[in-house]
């Protein structure tokens, strides 16, 4: 099917009001932000597709609530409408809340067959460049750049999409829903309950501090204000599917996952679970593992806010996550099936285990990953935690699919946590397409 039609209609800065107080200072990164800077992109959609019962939203009315109610929230959230900065006196990165027009907001429509939003919010497998074309870019080449645009799409049969884009060097995943659901509370008109976010990054305490985030820089973008490095945002032709697990599956599995552990392990946690699944099945159809003694990876990052002493605390709005790598030998995770997820479980729980004892340990994750076969590696990204359908209520209903846009490696699984909440999860997969359909087979029985 050709992708839908997108025509731009309008585009516009949104800024929070004049009367908000805005940080005085640049905000200067922390070691955990500048690994970012290179790195900028969250892509994100979410598909409002309404049931034929259901009237939707005249469009011009959901796009002057959406602009207003983000006007709003950014006087709460003032980084994201702000420009990450280079400060060349200190060699810093920093991001300056008063820089820039605030937030690039475009207005789009999209049109032809691929522009359904039944469709687009009910396939399994995901039209990629569809997703695409409903988000914003961010300009964030080179410094200053922008933290954060987002893009309202009307879509045939009277859906609604709304894309986000913000940089990674602002937020990480936990802080882009906590935004998202300030923003949809707004939207709605309610009185957001949440706590007023924290922004100071001198709470996060590593070694040599100011001087440890300028080493990261030059490490890592050594050529500031100039903020892209080669290769980093290649889109390889990937198959990518979304799979729903209930709560009864998800019961299962942990059960079947613990049958394979030792009588003194704890039942896995949702986490554990669904990242065993993928580390088992992810990468080993895809014929790059020789013999039985190769070793094979599963990376995923630990959020650190309650972990840190002092703790920063669960208000902390920026990149407070470090990076996790479990280790395992390919015959270990293939062997009996039961055998190999227990073996994976175990492998995943004990990185799950380090982290929280020693929650920086993985604070450079980029030089974890150095000299990794990217061919043996599973990305595990998001949580089973993150509540993506609970709190993206814009006054339309929740959205009927939210998906991340930026997935861009062979081998990269996505969760948040499903539809209705009380413990579904959904799981997002990106795979060479060859491979796709051993993978969803192998999921399948393992939740049966």
């Amino acid at each position: 099917m050709p992708p839908p039609k997108v025509k731009i209609i309008e585009e516009s800065g949104v800024a929070a009001p004049a009367t908000a107080a805005l940080p005085p200072e640049p905000i200067r990164l922390s070691a955990l932000d500048a690994q970012w800077v290179t790195l900028p992109l969250i892509q994100r959609v979410l598909i409002f597709a309404f049931a034929a019962a259901a009237a939707p939203p005249p469009f011009a009315s959901a796009v002057s609530a959406l602009r207003a109610s983000l006007a709003a929230t950014l006087a709460r959230f003032p980084t994201l409408g702000g420009r990450v900065v280079h400060l060349p006196a200190t060699g810093d990165a920093a991001i300056d809340c008063s820089a820039g027009g605030g937030v690039r907001f475009v207005v789009a429509e999209a049109e032809g067959d691929g522009a359904d939003a039944a469709r687009l919010a009910g396939a399994e497998d995901h039209d990629a460049e569809a997703f695409r074309a409903l988000v914003p870019g961010l300009d964030a080449g080179a410094l200053p750049a922008e933290a954060m645009a987002a893009q309202a799409t009307r879509l045939s049969g009277g859906g609604v999409a709304l894309g986000v884009a913000m940089h990674h060097a602002v937020v990480d995943g936990r802080s882009v829903w906590a935004f998202l659901q300030a923003w949809a509370a707004a939207c709605r008109g309610d009185v957001w309950a949440g706590e007023p976010p924290t922004f100071d990054r001198a709470v996060i305490r590593l070694p040599s501090g100011d001087e440890l985030a300028r080493d990261v820089l030059r490490k890592y973008a050594p050529d500031l204000p100039v903020a892209t490095v080669a290769g980093h945002l290649v889109r390889p032709n990937l198959s990518r599917r979304t799979f729903t697990i209930t709560a009864e599956d998800m019961h299962r599995l942990k059960h079947r996952i613990a049958a394979g552990l030792s009588p003194a392990a704890t039942t896995p946690s949702s986490f554990v679970a669904v990242a065993a699944v993928s580390f088992v099945r992810a990468k080993h159809a895809a014929g790059v593992i020789a013999s039985a003694a190769d070793e094979v990876y599963l990376f995923f990052f630990a959020d650190c806010r309650a972990r840190l002493d002092p703790a920063p605390g669960e208000r902390y709005f920026g990149t407070c996550i470090s990076g996790c790598l479990a280790r395992a030998a390919a015959g270990d995770l293939l062997a009996t099936e039961g055998g190999g997820l227990g073996a994976a479980a175990a492998a995943v729980a004990e990185e799950v285990r380090r982290a929280a004892e020693d929650p920086l340990a993985g604070w450079d994750w980029m030089g974890t990953v150095e000299g990794v076969d990217m061919d043996r590696l599973v990305n595990l990204a998001g949580s089973t935690r993150f509540p993506a359908y609970e709190v993206a209520d814009f006054g339309w209903g929740p959205p009927s699919r939210t998906e991340l846009v930026t997935m861009n490696h062979d081998g990269q699984v996505v969760l948040v946590a499903g539809k209705g909440g009380a413990g579904g999860v959904q799981a997002s997969v990106s795979l060479h397409p060859a491979h796709m359909d051993d993978y969803k087979s192998h999921f399948h029985s393992y939740l049966t």
